[in-house]
């Protein structure tokens, strides 16, 4: 029976609680122990005996940057849509990370301009606002607590096939190799993922690979916040894009942990990277809504993090007309997307929840993951289809454009122009860009005409 892909979303996003688990396997292993790979453990141990982490770097007890993400002083927002998986996967999660710093942010102390006019709260979705080292530190504690999930120190360099399965992991630390034995595993290692190699060498399909290139300059920092309860929690501030690229696109501010603000803007084109605080703060003020002046000009609290991201690109998995079984790959080694925009983390929220509903099916696991594919295919699609349409706005990219690209734009740019007034619209709107709800439920005509007529009355 057909899935619309807005249903097969809704059902991957739920906030139900998860129920009727089953262990279906002895041992799984995960590749990997940032985010993406803590909660794909998360979910594997409600279904292995065991679970094994494999991990590069040595994990910090507490919340602190490591070397395998470079990016993590940067901005990172756990969406509504990411919110509500942590809380199936760990209930209680927010108020814990609330009782230890974090900022749960509600619809009326988040703030959202466009070109500087702000824009009407949807009165219904919030963040958690941290920093990216806290947040990750809170799933990791509580994923290593389970029972039956442990992390090992090193660095996976291939895999192990018999017949049309995946049967374990070849690693190495230092001078030692071994190889772990493995009745599932998942490929959580990053952009930089070399399981296409690893497949191609096995004979296997490479998957393809698409890319956008979007060459984005991020540069943030951190500065005291006086406030332990601040009336703002987060903002962020776009600009339309323009055939000069502006000194600041995208402007975002969180109230994170240790009462900090954490300040990122974003550039593109070719332009110098922002790495001075008085250049900061004068670009802050200069180009952006005063609340962002206002958190610039407490107390410096690190200097200036710089960030470059040359191209979102996807792995289609989905696609390859032979795949292993007991084998899946999920988060950015799938797919990585412009960091505005804010989707990594619940991305990977959400293909742990596909996971989850995969195996709870009770799935032949001799058989490729043909059904978990689909799912994830579905999270991949949406995230894609919400980042490259905004990128596609730019002067400086040159597509490649979707088909049906020029009245999708139209279409959602009347959403767009309707959720800066109409709360009802803003719902909608934000359902989708807070990875809630597909972005295909948002072009329904009930909420197109709704738009069209808001535009109407703006413009008379």
């Amino acid at each position: 029976m057909f899935e619309s892909a807005a249903r097969v979303f809704a059902r991957i996003s739920t906030d139900e609680p998860i129920t009727k688990t089953e262990v279906l396997m002895g041992r799984a292993v995960v590749l990997g122990g940032s985010m993406a790979g803590l909660l794909a453990a998360r979910v594997l141990s409600d279904h292995a005996e065991s679970v094994l982490i494999i991990e590069r770097d040595e994990l910090p007890a507490a919340a602190a940057p490591r070397s395998g993400t470079p990016h993590d002083g940067q901005l990172h927002t756990l969406m509504h849509g990411g919110r509500m998986q942590l809380e199936r996967f760990f209930p209680g999660f927010a108020e814990q990370a609330q009782a230890e710093g974090a900022i749960l942010s509600s619809p009326f102390n988040i703030r959202a301009y466009a070109d500087g006019t702000p824009k009407v709260s949807d009165g219904q979705m919030g963040l958690i606002s941290s920093s990216r080292p806290f947040l990750e530190s809170q799933v990791r504690r509580r994923t290593l607590a389970l029972p039956n999930v442990k992390v090992l120190n090193g660095r996976a360099r291939g895999l192990v096939f018999r017949g049309n399965a995946v049967t374990g992991v070849r690693c190495a630390a230092g001078t030692d190799e071994w190889t772990e034995d493995a009745d599932f595993v998942v490929d959580a290692t990053g952009r930089a993922s070399k399981l296409g190699e690893w497949l191609e060498s096995g004979g296997w399909e490479r998957p393809p690979m698409q890319r956008m290139a979007i060459g984005v300059d991020y540069a943030t920092g951190y500065f005291s916040r006086p406030e332990d309860d601040p009336e703002l929690a987060a903002a962020i501030a776009y600009r339309t894009p323009s055939a000069t690229p502006p000194r600041v696109a995208t402007g975002a501010i969180n109230a994170i942990e240790g009462n900090r603000w954490l300040v990122t803007l974003a550039s593109y084109g070719k332009q110098p990277p922002i790495k001075e605080l008085d250049e900061f703060r004068e670009l802050a003020a200069r180009d952006l809504p005063p609340v962002f002046e206002q958190a610039v000009r407490n107390e410096p609290a690190s200097g200036i993090v710089t960030y470059h991201q040359a191209e979102s690109r996807r792995r289609g998995y989905h696609v390859l007309k032979r795949f292993p079984a007991r084998l899946i790959s999920v988060g950015d080694a799938v797919a990585s997307f412009n960091p505005i925009y804010g989707q990594g983390m619940s991305s990977a929220a959400l293909h742990a929840s596909a996971l989850s509903e995969y195996l709870r099916g009770k799935p032949d696991l001799n058989a490729p993951a043909r059904a978990f594919l689909h799912m994830q295919r579905v999270v991949v699609d949406a995230a894609w289809q919400i980042s490259t349409s905004a990128d596609l706005a730019r002067h400086d990219i040159d597509g490649p454009y979707p088909r049906g690209h020029a009245l999708s734009k139209w279409l959602v740019g009347q959403i767009v122009d309707a959720s800066m007034t109409d709360q009802p619209t803003a719902v909608r709107f934000n359902s989708v860009t807070y990875m809630r709800s597909h972005p295909r439920s948002l072009v329904t005509p009930g909420t197109l005409l709704r738009a069209m007529r808001v535009n109407r009355r703006a413009a008379a």
